[in-house]
């Protein structure tokens, strides 16, 4: 899992551990494993829907600190203390972009989002198929940005993730201003869907926009530190 090419992303010690030898079968594992976390904090999130903390709720249900000032002393020593064991030769897993918080936090939604319109939108007799396509694809299109945006913030390049997060909130709102259209209105079906959606979207902006902030204070103590 080493990259020697990463500008300094990796600890030397981490580089001396080689290549992660693991088969398809191992990877499928941890993909599902992955997959699992984001049905638990769906599952977490359905149950608080109606809460007003709802997202830092399930967020220390999940078990994730808020902030990265938030660990404690005690939480801080025993992932030293995992690090040193994972270096001593012990079993460790990877890690991937599906494990960052923002990510399953933002995957979760988003999945949850559209297979609830994917159900809505193939009664094409209750539905207009241009709500059904149009709707659907502003909400692949989220997921997307959101990845990628991930993606810059797992490569510690904050600017680029602040970047890339404008561009999935662009998506979100053009999300949210298709939703307030008028064969919105004049759809049962669709004015049920934005009931449930609403909610969820505004979630994922407040998501973002914190994590915008936090990259925005680490570029500043980045560039001070130069």
């Amino acid at each position: 899992m080493t990259n020697s090419e990463s500008d300094g992303l990796f600890d030397n010690d981490w580089e001396d551990r080689g290549e992660l030898a693991w088969t398809e079968a191992d990877w499928i594992k941890y993909l599902d494993e992955q997959e699992e976390s984001v049905r638990n904090y769906i599952k977490r999130y359905d149950k608080l829907a109606d809460a007003p903390d709802r997202v830092d709720e399930v967020a220390r249900q999940m078990g994730w600190e808020l902030s990265l000032d938030a660990q404690t002393d005690d939480e801080a020593a025993a992932e030293e203390l995992e690090a040193e064991e994972m270096l001593a030769g012990g079993d460790w897993d990877p890690y991937t972009l599906h494990r960052n918080p923002v990510y399953i936090a933002s995957r979760a939604l988003y999945v949850s989002l559209i297979s609830h319109w994917e159900r809505v939108a193939a009664q094409p007799d209750r539905v207009p198929a241009a709500l059904a396509i149009t709707l659907q694809s502003a909400l692949y299109r989220g997921n997307d940005q959101m990845t990628h945006a991930v993606q810059a913030l797992e490569m510690g390049d904050y600017t680029l993730a602040v970047c890339l997060f404008k561009r999935a909130l662009s998506v979100l709102n053009t999300t949210l201003a298709r939703l307030s259209a008028p064969d919105v209105a004049s759809t049962p079906l669709a004015v049920r869907y934005r009931e449930y959606a609403l909610p969820r979207l505004f979630d994922l902006r407040e998501i973002w926009l914190r994590v915008m902030n936090e990259c925005r204070a680490s570029a500043e103590s980045d560039d001070g530190a130069d």
